[in-house]
């Protein structure tokens, strides 16, 4: 679909070559783009906005009655760094029990909470495998090729998000920190393969590109998708992770959801096979997902000094 700004594509038929071939495009220019016609029901993407509005009107006081640890990370969040530099946003991160120390914190007294975080996570775990079957597929791979490293237990979480009005808001040219005032999120990289993210209706999604910052406008009906570093890795940098932000504002509360697909603790990630050769040699080496997580994930709580990146992996 020819739009200005982020690409659109229809995926109602992922196997269709001319889609196959967009979400190239997508991936190669911008890491970036909306999906229409992905069959996530309204019914589950209503459901889930209704429960963030729910969940974060609650006191803070209540709020933090689930407040996550660096050792069980689901749960209420309201002070995560990125860029070493606190964001203007409070979070309810969900993921599945795993383990003596991994449990989903639910929060008392919301009917139907825990039904709208299960449906959109099941959902969009659903969409995020048939997408990444695609990018295997257009990696020159076999479509269940990549799946392999997020069995038998993946990592995948779901986020919900609440960007509060900021009496402060920041909006730095190019990637200058933000000074004297705040970003929603500071600008970054997801670490994972995919996220999936509804938005509401309040713009705040920015990707960097060419310079400069373009705002992913709210679409209705649609989905944001943008490929993480692990994607970049496999692809040998043919598809590159875009650093993105999310600016604050004066008046305004935004509520998103994103979904983040990550593959299992123990796996490790490269460039494939079909993306180099002895002219063009592999970039990376092999990351283990785990410990980059680890490393990643403790930079949200402290000011550990320069974050970890898959920059640090090249060869």
């Amino acid at each position: 679909m020819n739009v200005q700004g982020v690409p659109v594509i229809s995926i109602a038929d992922l196997n269709d070559p001319a889609t196959l071939a967009e979400l190239d495009g997508a991936c190669r220019d911008w890491g970036f783009f909306q999906v229409v016609e992905h069959g996530v029901d309204k019914s589950v993407t209503g459901a889930i906005q209704g429960a963030m509005h729910q969940f974060f009107e609650q006191p803070l006081e209540v709020k933090r009655r689930i407040l996550r640890t660096a050792e069980n990370p689901w749960g209420y969040f309201d002070q995560e760094l990125t860029k070493n530099t606190r964001d203007w946003k409070e979070v309810y991160d969900y993921g599945p029990a795993s383990g003596d120390v991994l449990r989903p914190q639910w929060p008392e007294g919301l009917p139907g909470f825990s039904e709208a975080v299960l449906d959109f996570y099941g959902a969009a775990q659903k969409l995020a495998f048939e997408l990444l079957g695609a990018l295997s597929v257009n990696l020159g791979m076999p479509e269940d090729y990549l799946e392999s490293g997020f069995g038998p237990e993946h990592s995948s979480f779901l986020r919900l998000n609440h960007y509060p009005p900021c009496p402060e808001p920041a909006r730095p040219v190019g990637l200058n920190p933000a000074t004297g005032g705040h970003l929603g999120v500071n600008h970054h990289t997801d670490a994972g393969a995919l996220t999936i993210l509804l938005q509401d209706r309040q713009p705040g999604l920015e990707v960097f590109r060419h310079g400069r910052w373009h705002l992913v406008e709210p679409r209705e009906g649609a989905l944001v998708v943008n490929i993480g570093d692990i994607v970049q890795v496999w692809s040998n940098d043919r598809y590159r992770a875009s650093l993105h932000r999310v600016t604050a504002n004066t008046t305004a509360r935004r509520f998103s959801a994103p979904f983040f697909l990550n593959p299992s603790y123990s796996a490790d990630y490269a460039p494939l096979p079909t993306t180099f050769d002895a002219r063009h040699p592999a970039r990376y080496r092999a990351i283990n997902w785990g410990e980059f997580r680890s490393q990643r994930a403790a930079g949200d709580y402290a000011d550990l000094g320069e974050e970890v990146q898959i920059s640090h992996y090249r060869i």
